[in-house]
């Protein structure tokens, strides 16, 4: 009896066990490494202390068109090369790219490269911007009470403390003020003054609705080690704020600076260890967008981090051809996870200037969310979310009142944000069946389509 007992649970454990895992499920785990960037002729005989020296990633990030021609030389044809002059003539952002950045890209296929689609645009992939399309999509500077912070949420404000950053991506969403001025746009400035943060501190400290801050610009990565410590305990000091978010894509797309300057570390770390002994939370939140941009440098950089108690967050943007295919996203949250960075957001992509090929649809977007969710611990799952055009704020991407999807557009509210008011989100026009894009090409079908979108959520 005892016998037949122990055979029929061993056949069901049996029956409970999984599989012999296929070890490309295990991709995430293959990170970069060696001396990639030798690949590159201008790089050739750079030493590998030289190239984990933030020092030196910053003195040859390349800031003139005619610096990164010249560096492409070699790579690249001349057909391709005028593309991308052409590409950064009409963009709204200017060229900055770090060697760490330009080693990453796949130049025996530059033109599909999820990496190169980023930071260096082509003339020739250009779409026309889609018309109801304005430089500050988001609206930060109508919810600006003090120049440089942005106060939507009841309990959050974003503290634009720079507009410069270690590189700039042709997608930012604040291409209205980041960065030199370009032919296409010229910025709002918002220089890194502590006259001007003393306004926002001011704001900040009469408003006792306030408990979280998010740090951001341009890019805290840009800011002064004693600049990082006066922001940051200034914040800690006013007694109803309790969170910070120091946001940069630093980690992404510059981690030797995680690994050779001391001094910010010592700084960012001073400033999360503070906020731990008055019981408050300090944290990074960083920008990957690809699994690529992950190596072996990355994981020792935030390896440096998180040994000393630092808390970092990633918030991605879906974009065209770099990450929005299914296998793509689940690559990049799994391999956020390896190197213990938690996925948080993926974020739809914004109306901006001179990217709407980099733009996918909101019904694209739900379709990866849905084949994301399960395949991997639910704290490193990230929130799709789109940013409702006008003010409203982060929603979920299946959230929207009403969606149609031959126009593209969808209507989204924000009740605890901007209780009665709506806003419109819209998908790129050539990613439209024929009968929409008709539509789009009719001028005056274009507040009609609004009208009818709003009229199907009931405003």
């Amino acid at each position: 009896m005892a016998d037949a007992k122990e055979a029929a649970t061993s056949e069901i454990q049996t029956g409970r066990v999984r599989p012999p895992v296929d070890p490309a499920t295990l991709a995430h785990r293959d990170l970069l490494d060696g001396d990639f960037w030798r690949k590159i002729p201008a790089f050739k005989d750079v030493t590998e202390p030289e190239f984990l020296d933030h020092r030196w990633q910053m003195k040859h990030t390349i800031t003139k068109l005619e610096t990164l021609l010249s560096v492409m030389a070699g790579l690249v044809d001349e057909g391709f090369a005028a593309d991308a002059a052409e590409g950064f003539r009409i963009a709204p952002m200017a060229v900055r790219v770090s060697p760490y950045l330009l080693s990453l890209i796949d130049w025996d296929d530059p033109l599909h490269d999820p990496i190169r689609r980023q930071f260096i645009p082509l003339g020739s992939t250009r779409l026309p911007n889609h018309p109801r399309l304005t430089l500050d999509s988001l609206g930060e500077q109508g919810d600006a009470p003090v120049p440089g912070l942005t106060h939507r949420y009841p309990d959050k404000a974003l503290f634009l403390t720079l507009d410069t950053c270690p590189v700039y991506c042709r997608f930012c969403t604040r291409s209205y003020a980041v960065g030199p001025n370009q032919e296409a746009v010229e910025k709002v400035s918002l220089k890194a003054r502590p006259s001007r943060w003393e306004r926002v501190f001011e704001y900040i400290a009469s408003r006792p609705e306030l408990e979280d801050i998010v740090i951001s610009g341009g890019d805290s990565y840009n800011l002064r080690p004693d600049h990082v410590r006066l922001i940051g305990e200034t914040l800690l000091d006013i007694p109803h704020i309790r969170r910070l978010r120091f946001a940069s894509k630093g980690p992404a797309v510059l981690p030797q600076k995680l690994l050779s300057d001391d001094a910010w570390v010592a700084a960012l770390v001073g400033v999360v260890e503070r906020g731990r002994r008055m019981d408050k939370d300090v944290v990074l939140h960083t920008h990957f967008n690809h699994p690529n941009e992950i190596t072996r440098i990355t994981e020792r950089a935030v390896a440096r981090l998180v040994s000393d108690g630092v808390m970092i967050r990633n918030q991605s943007v879906l974009q065209r051809g770099v990450n929005d295919s299914v296998e793509t996203m689940i690559l990049l949250a799994r391999r956020l996870s390896w190197v213990n960075v938690h996925p948080y957001y993926v974020y739809q992509h914004d109306l901006v200037e001179g990217t709407e090929e980099l733009r996918t649809t909101v019904a694209h977007a739900a379709h990866i969310e849905k084949h994301v969710r399960g395949s991997l611990a639910g704290y490193n799952t990230p929130t799709f979310v789109v940013d409702a055009p006008g003010g409203g704020g982060k929603r979920s991407v299946h959230s929207y009142e009403s969606y149609d999807r031959v126009t593209g557009v969808s209507v989204y509210t924000a009740p605890s944000v901007k209780p009665g008011e709506h806003f419109l989100y819209f998908d790129p026009i050539d990613k439209l069946p024929p009968e929409g894009q008709a539509r789009w090409a009719d001028e005056a079908q274009h507040q009609l389509m609004v009208d009818e979108a709003l009229a199907a959520a009931g405003a």
